[in-house]
């Protein structure tokens, strides 16, 4: 009962019973051909007995071997997956070698074929004429030609998965008939009771097998079965199914050519590689759900993919992209007439061409946008299968159409009756906002149209009719269309997209499909990048460089303090030198001696200035085999040296922008210093350690961290030492995405309201001049002429000049209310449908004034560098280890609220006072022994005269003014033979902070008793 011969038989009789299989022969195997000839000869003449007829007529008895043998030749040839789908050729006929199901119920014939298919399960297979002993475990064929392979194990009996899999490496010869990549089966599966593994290659040692489980508690493995069974029971019970497994053959199966550039000292090589791409168990299931509720509901509904980087969301999208294109429903009418593929990467669009070629054998099924708009309109209007668009080109439809249109061109955009699906990819952001709102309003034109037509004629009474036409279409665009359904994938959602890619999963919740951070880590599909943290912190001291102490903007002081210590030289030369060797001396000889390491910095004045001192780094200390490149966009002028401007190209040695990806990735650079470029969307398996210098936080930390977690041989770990964040920052960031990203509630729609009211109670605008400018903006929005323009700003100025005449604050708090209204409408606007032209009005108007209020001093950047200089400086680490996602609950994600609607108070604040405000950040600790130096500094400051008579006159608030200023000066007459407590006031801040407040009372209670 405990022994693997009856776990070999429970998946054997649900195939049988369940499945749509028969029982196989053992003995039918012919292991030289790797075959089951007489069902390949059964299938053929049961399924296309003329042809058969016509090969037996002409070669009489031999026709069977003639028939095998033109097989055999062309699934060496041409591979078992092309065989499957489009036959072979023997003697000038074609012969098919399986049948897939038809996409409608439309084509009986298709049927008819369809159920010729011959599966079979069959056990202990001995596969090898060389060693007649072996045998594989269990073999699945289609019509005689093995396409899955599967060792069982059993644990009970002492052997799991992971014997399977060693089986498999050590003890199943790549070059067998049976096991040759391609040209036999497919597939191979390594089984227990609890887990699941399959690969598509067998290449000995090196084999490399991916995970094929449901996960559990968003993390790997199976859960428990229900009433009783396997965990692994799924495998035989729904995936290899009769149905199921030749619905992979025919629309998931495909064969991916990447190409890669290998530099050497002749300059680069192309390299191909083949991989045969079988589904990992959350993509299958992912595209099958969606499938399957798109065929139930039809369009009009949004569908959020929550899938982990390490995910395969190429190959997901693609998958979805083909059977989206060809989807019908049970009436057999079409679901979708045409697919669009939102995306901004070049990769995407050359691998859903491939694989969809693959699948459908033609050309035209895909078509890439990339000449103009008139091109995206042909399209739409032409029902191309699948279009992959950037999401920008759908603005100007409508503009091109009316140009074009004028010049004589008759290009006309009909999207009428059409239904879309609209994948988008998270390379792009734009998935809310107008851009998006704009390609609703495309895809819908005609229904919007319609909609106008009946609704608008009763309703906004300040515009005219043709004004209103174009209020009502900016409107309608906002909602959910009845003939569009999105489907968008991201790792990382916002809460935004949350809220309007909300269709509830099979629990009942959205996400509708989730493949966690967590598992994908558990599963080694990305690496943990939070497993090896370390963080610096910098302690510092900075003094004034003025003589007098001048009242400053705290807030504003705060930063520009902060940004003169980030860009100082000491600064940043010390960090290079931590980088330099910690590459040098930990991460250089990691990933077999070609581990690189990334730098990320504040700014592109922050990259300028790291690449500059990494460079006199390796030179002065004469370092070999570490080279960096530096990534920013456009020039930057040092203010230090403002005679010389600094580009990407040139600081790279004439390195082109389009070739640095390509370079890096050579053996020649080993470290790139980056401001805002290659932190999100850049692949480079090699990275191994992170340098941060930048502040990080929610997405933005995620996916710039998320930089290091791909997956390469000989790539155990990686790195990040991080200058800047706090570990707990870090852990806030990542949590939400590492199992379940919990939305928070929406918006109450009421504050709109509340917001317009209050805006209006400004009287910086009138209602006059919001209609005023709607109808000029709606009525000529298409062909706007110079004029329009011109009227807009007069307009727009009236209320310009009456916000310059508030208060500060006033004015503040109104920009403030003015963006929070503009931002939740453009969310709300797509889940509640006000359908209150007053809203939408105010909406534009808005946008259009905002630009045009004058920026106030808070924009303007605060410039302290002259007042303040580096005095003490040092880095010391404060902690080092893993960042535990595992431990606590994620905070939900919140969407816009009324926020930035006034102004935080900025406290005049002198600036010794703030110096030593920031300093408290960066301490650690404060002792008894130091007792005797502070009472001494009490009591230096008890007989100073200008104490005496500042205690007796003023608050210790007061008091404290004085105090203050004198205090480093008390330090220093003291310094001599206390230089260890000297220093650590100087250098350790809440060291400083405790011993201020300590002297502060002290001696405001000395000086304010009787007789002092």
């Amino acid at each position: 009962m405990h022994q693997e011969i009856y776990f070999e038989q429970a998946m054997e009789q649900s195939l049988i019973e369940h499945g749509g299989y028969q029982t196989g022969d053992p003995k039918g195997f012919d292991s030289s051909r790797a075959l089951f000839p007489a069902e390949v000869i059964a299938f053929i003449e049961a399924s296309q007995p003329a042809r058969w007829q016509q090969l037996a007529k002409l070669h009489g008895e031999k026709a069977e071997e003639v028939l095998l043998h033109s097989l055999v030749k062309e699934l060496a040839s041409k591979t078992a997956l092309h065989v499957l789908r489009h036959g072979f050729k023997c003697y000038g006929k074609t012969f098919r070698l399986a049948y897939f199901a038809p996409n409608t119920g439309m084509n009986p014939e298709a049927a008819e074929a369809y159920g010729h298919n011959r599966l079979r399960v069959t056990r202990q297979v001995h596969f090898s004429e060389t060693h007649p002993n072996k045998s594989v475990d269990m073999v699945l064929s289609v019509n005689g030609l093995p396409v899955v392979t599967l060792e069982l194990k059993n644990p009970m009996t002492g052997q799991t998965v992971d014997d399977a899999m060693a089986q498999y490496k050590k003890d199943r010869d790549p070059a067998e008939p049976l096991f040759r990549f391609k040209e036999r089966a497919l597939v191979h599966f390594a089984v227990d009771p609890d887990q699941a593994f399959m690969t598509t290659q067998l290449t000995g040692a090196s084999t490399y097998f991916l995970p094929f489980n449901r996960g559990h508690n968003h993390g790997a493995g199976n859960p428990p079965a229900e009433e009783g069974g396997y965990r692994t029971s799924y495998l035989w019970e729904h995936v290899l199914t009769r149905d199921s497994l030749m619905d992979i053959l025919a629309r998931f199966l495909h064969l991916e050519v990447s190409e890669s550039k290998v530099a050497t000292r002749k300059g680069v090589k192309r390299k191909k590689k083949e991989t045969l791409i079988f589904p990992r168990y959350h993509q299958l299931d992912a595209v099958r759900s969606l499938i399957k509720s798109a065929r139930t509901q039809g369009p009009g509904h949004n569908y959020l993919v929550q899938h982990s980087a390490g995910s395969g969301k190429s190959n997901s999208i693609a998958w979805l992209a083909h059977r989206l294109s060809s989807l019908h429903n049970g009436e057999d009418n079409k679901v979708f007439d045409t697919v669009v593929v939102i995306t901004d990467r070049r990769v995407l669009d050359q691998q859903l061409q491939n694989t969809i070629y693959q699948f459908e054998h033609k050309q035209g099924v895909v078509q890439k946008i990339d000449e103009n708009t008139q091109q995206l309109a042909q399209a739409l209007s032409s029902s191309v299968p699948i279009i992959i668009s950037t999401i920008q080109k759908f603005p100007f439809i409508t503009q091109a159409m009316d140009t074009l249109a004028k010049k004589g061109e008759e290009v006309e955009l009909n999207t009428g009756g059409k239904r879309f699906a609209v994948i988008v990819d998270e390379a792009h952001s734009s998935q809310s906002g107008e851009t998006a709102m704009e390609l609703r309003k495309v895809l819908n034109r005609d229904g919007i149209e319609s909609a106008i037509a009946e609704e608008f004629l009763d309703e906004e009474e300040d515009l005219s009719e043709a004004a209103r036409k174009r209020l009502f279409a900016e409107m309608l665009k906002r909602p959910r269309q009845p003939n569009i359904s999105f489907f968008a994938f991201t790792a990382t959602p916002k809460f935004k997209t949350q809220a309007v890619f909300n269709e509830p999963g099979p629990n009942g919740q959205p996400p509708f499909h989730l493949y966690s951070m967590r598992q994908a880590i558990e599963e080694g599909f990305i690496m943990d990048v939070l497993n090896n943290y370390t963080t610096y912190k910098t302690y510092y001291g900075l003094i004034k460089s003025v003589e007098d102490d001048p009242q400053v903007p705290k807030r504003k002081a705060a930063k520009a303090l902060a940004r003169f210590m980030s860009l100082h030289p000491h600064n940043i030369a010390q960090k290079v030198e931590v980088i330099v060797e910690h590459f040098r001396h930990n991460t250089r000889h990691l990933i077999g001696g070609r581990a690189k390491a990334m730098v990320v910095t504040a700014s592109r004045l922050h990259a300028v200035r790291y690449k500059n001192a990494f460079d006199q780094y390796i030179k002065k200390h004469d370092i070999t085999g570490i080279r960096s490149l530096v990534a920013f966009s456009g020039s930057v002028t040092d203010p230090d040296f403002p005679d010389r401007s600094y580009t990407e190209v040139g600081m790279n040695e004439g390195i082109k922008e389009s070739e640095l990806p390509d370079r890096f990735d050579s053996e020649h650079y080993q470290v790139l210093l980056v401001a805002e470029k290659y932190q999100t969307g850049f692949d480079q398996p090699l990275l191994h350690t992170m340098y941060v210098d930048r502040r990080l936080a929610g997405i933005q930390a995620v996916q710039t961290l998320s930089r290091l977690n791909r997956t390469t041989a000989g790539k155990e770990d990686t790195f990040v030492l991080d200058f800047v964040n706090e570990p707990s920052e870090i852990y806030k960031a990542f949590k939400p995405y590492y199992e379940v990203t919990p939305p928070g509630e929406t918006s109450d729609p009421h504050q709109l309201y509340d917001l317009q009211h209050r805006l209006e109670g400004h009287q910086v605008f009138t209602g006059d001049e919001v209609n005023a400018f709607a109808e000029i903006w709606y009525k000529n929005r298409n062909e706007p002429t110079a004029a329009d323009h011109q009227k807009i700003n007069a307009v727009l100025d009236k209320a310009v000049e009456r916000y310059k005449a508030l208060e500060e604050d006033e004015r503040d708090q109104f920009k403030g209310q003015l963006a929070s209204f503009r931002n939740l409408y453009a969310f709300l606007a797509q889940i509640i449908p006000y359908q209150d032209s007053s809203l939408e009005k105010l909406y534009s108007y808005g946008r259009f004034l905002l630009h045009k209020l004058p920026r106030g001093a808070d924009d303007t950047v605060f410039e302290l560098e002259d007042e303040v200089s580096l005095k003490y400086y040092r880095l010391q680490k404060i902690s080092e280890g893993a960042i535990d996602l595992g431990v606590g609950e994620a905070e939900p994600l919140y969407g816009p609220t009324e926020v930035g609607t006034g102004r935080a108070e900025d406290d005049e604040v002198e600036l010794s006072t703030l110096i030593g405000k920031l300093n408290e950040r960066f301490g650690t600790e404060f002792t008894p022994a130091d007792q005797l130096f502070f009472d001494q500094i009490a009591a230096s400051a008890a007989e100073n005269d200008t104490l005496r008579e500042a205690a007796q006159a003023n608050t210790i608030d007061n008091f404290s003014y004085v105090f203050n200023r004198m205090l480093e000066n008390l330090f220093i007459e003291r310094m001599d033979g206390n230089e260890e407590i000297f220093g650590r006031l100087m250098n350790d801040d809440d060291f400083r902070r405790i011993a201020h407040d300590h002297l502060l009372h002290d001696v405001y209670d000395r000086l304010r008793k009787p007789g002092s």
